[in-house]
């Protein structure tokens, strides 16, 4: 039943094409689905004989309508380079499948480089279990306790702190708007900032950390962004973590890391 809606309601909408935001998918609508066939000089775009067409087709408007600069990818040096979603850094060398960084790339108007072709796969789990010797320590392994000893056998034991943590965790706070939200957190920049107390803000995408270093520069804060644009400035930016007076803005996961050099740091999450 539920298809059955999905369907009259791609049958009746006023677009080419429908973006899935969550599920990151773009669905193209018989309007546009007509308007491909005109372009293509073709009687039925949904024909067997046309399924790679369509398929090129749709790999476009995914590219168009899924994907975004600046968060998904980055266009660096005439190239586009994956972002990973959960650390924020490059992937240098790793590309999108089944024609779809081919479409990336001719929508930034960049080189449209061959696709590769994947000979073999491999989970980072199954990698790691080759080594006959498995060890590690990080400052978040408490919250994977379960995965550790499931999957590679592992048990985790927490380290006590040297000193009796002072840091106070206080709850979350919500609010009605992204725009709302931004500028609670800038207003607690500004009075750390005034304390020289230095700050540590998280951010969930290249897109937030920039939109928050924008609304910085206008009360005159200076800071430093630490995204994957900006990634080979991370050993200068990290080595001056918790001085005094210092704003950072790092992205993603890399504010995790980044926060086990900052431990005095005034943070916040601003995703």
């Amino acid at each position: 039943m539920k298809e059955q809606d999905e369907k009259q309601e791609t049958d009746t909408v006023d677009a080419d094409y429908i973006i899935d935001e969550k599920a990151k998918t773009a669905t193209i609508t018989p309007r546009g689905a007509e308007k491909a066939e005109k372009y293509f000089n073709v009687e039925n775009i949904n024909d067997a004989d046309n399924m790679t067409l369509l398929h090129h087709i749709n790999q476009a408007i995914k590219a168009h309508g899924v994907m975004k600069r600046d968060v998904d990818y980055v266009v660096k040096d005439g190239e586009v380079i994956i972002v990973d979603e959960f650390t924020g850094r490059l992937m240098l060398g790793r590309r999108y499948n089944d024609g779809l960084h081919q479409a990336i790339e001719a929508k930034e108007g960049v080189t449209v480089a061959r696709e590769n072709r994947t000979l073999a796969t491999i989970t980072f789990q199954n990698y790691f279990r080759m080594y006959h010797k498995l060890s590690g320590m990080t400052g978040t392994a408490m919250t994977e306790v379960d995965e550790f000893r499931e999957i590679y056998g592992l048990d985790v034991v927490e380290i006590p702190t040297n000193k009796p943590v002072i840091r106070e965790d206080l709850p979350d706070v919500v609010y009605k708007t992204e725009g709302a939200k931004f500028r609670a957190v800038i207003n607690e920049i500004v009075d750390a900032h005034a304390k020289n107390q230095p700050v540590l803000v998280g951010t969930i995408s290249i897109e937030k950390s920039e939109i928050l270093s924008n609304m910085l520069k206008k009360r005159g804060i200076a800071h430093n962004v630490l995204n994957a644009k900006l990634h080979q400035k991370e050993a200068e930016i990290v080595a001056r973590a918790g001085q005094k007076a210092v704003v950072r803005l790092p992205q993603s996961l890399r504010y995790q890391s980044y926060r086990q050099a900052c431990d005095t740091c005034g943070s916040s999450s601003a995703g």
